[in-house]
């Protein structure tokens, strides 16, 4: 039987970093089960799509998710990024005004 899953590896780096918002991409990499070349290259095309932002802390990065932004299937267009985290059991942080750029983090 063929392996897949329902979640691209683009979800599951997004889902990792809403979660973990300062792991570094190798640890991501490991969490997802994928090259830790291809999470630098995922998270390259989160960033320049804007889903995330990356602030240098020291040697790492904080990640921020931009909650607000739509799915990137013309099918899916209407949903919000924080309402798939949300879904997928990732912590909701207030409404989608206060959520703008903030790190979403599960407590």
């Amino acid at each position: 039987m063929a392996k897949w899953t329902f979640i691209t590896n683009h979800g599951l780096v997004l889902g990792y970093i809403a979660r973990n918002p300062s792991s570094t991409a190798r640890v991501i990499a490991q969490a997802v089960g994928i090259t830790e070349r291809t999470t630098h290259k995922i998270i390259a095309e989160l960033a320049e799509a804007g889903y995330i932002s990356r602030k240098k802390m020291g040697r790492k990065n904080q990640y921020q998710i931009n909650p607000n932004l739509p799915l990137r299937h013309p099918s899916h267009g209407e949903v919000a990024v924080g309402d798939l985290l949300q879904l997928l059991a990732w912590k909701k942080v207030g409404s989608a005004k206060e959520q703008m750029k903030l790190p979403i983090t599960i407590t």
